[in-house]
């Protein structure tokens, strides 16, 4: 800032420090989850191997032991406690890679409808068991751009959370729509709803409203920290209204259109025919 009299104050921090905390912090939790997926992987071997040996043979159902019983209730839950922190460790991943660890895959053009399709198909089956219905409305023909795969994961994310904390016979919209700046992805559900004081907190890394029924429905207190990450990381945002009691609505702000270093790499045709047009090639 200027200080008169021709002198000009600069203030400079050095943060090489705390980035390099930051470093070995990231680098600590990927090497931790990677030594954790072969015990995993090995203990849910184990209980499917367990559950096997213990599977009745015809007429012998209604003859099991007690402790033949016990054997296979305690290997069912071995093999659900298992993949719930299989499913924890592949997410520590997922977001130790998204805050930096390994370099963002080049942005590419991705196609709305085959992102929605994906993770209406990823989510059918927890749907399904639930009696929770799945419906998609919106514009068609939209796109948007940057890693497909990663965009599959934030909106299947939106979508499980939706079925988990829906009850049954109620319905998950995902409605797509776009404007001049921005395409925007909705997942809205008839669900629990968010306390006005977990709202803020919401997209926290473990944050959990309701700890109970959190750790019931098998969530891992990530999905919505890598869907933060993910829409970040895509120039993009994401948020979150909601009434206690009256269901949640989350919504992806997406670029409508492609960024500097994608622009660069397209024919100037495709260039001068702007997003539109790109998403009739």
């Amino acid at each position: 800032m200027g200080l008169g009299a021709g002198f000009i104050a600069v203030e400079a921090a050095d943060v090489t420090e705390s980035h390099r905390l930051a470093r070995v912090r990231r680098d600590f939790v990927a090497n931790v989850s990677h030594e954790l997926k072969t015990p995993i992987g090995a203990l849910q071997l184990l209980a499917e191997a367990l559950l096997d040996a213990t599977e009745p043979a015809g007429d012998d159902a209604p003859h099991l032991s007690e402790d033949l019983v016990a054997a296979r209730r305690f290997a069912e839950r071995i093999q659900h406690e298992s993949t719930r922190l299989g499913r924890l460790v592949q997410e520590l991943l997922e977001l130790t890679r998204l805050q930096g660890a390994e370099p963002q895959p080049p942005p590419e053009p991705v196609a709305v409808d085959w992102v929605i399709a994906e993770v209406v198909d990823r989510t059918r089956t927890t749907a399904s068991a639930r009696r929770v219905e799945v419906l998609v409305e919106g514009e068609r023909g939209l796109t948007v751009y940057g890693s497909d795969t990663q965009l599959a994961t934030a909106v299947a994310n939106l979508v499980e959370n939706a079925i988990n904390y829906s009850g049954e016979d109620t319905t998950v919209r995902i409605t797509s729509r776009a404007d001049d700046e921005y395409v925007q992805i909705s997942v809205a559900d008839q669900g629990i709803g968010i306390a006005p004081t977990d709202v803020d907190r919401i997209f926290e890394r473990f944050y959990r409203a309701d700890q109970a029924r959190s750790r019931s429905t098998g969530g891992t207190g990530l999905g919505l920290a890598i869907v933060k990450h993910i829409a970040s990381n895509h120039g993009g945002r994401v948020e979150v209204s909601s009434t206690l009691g009256g269901g949640s609505t989350f919504t992806l702000w997406l670029p409508a259109r492609p960024p500097d270093d994608l622009l660069a790499t397209l024919p100037s045709a495709e260039i001068e025919a702007g997003p539109a047009e790109l998403r009739q090639v």
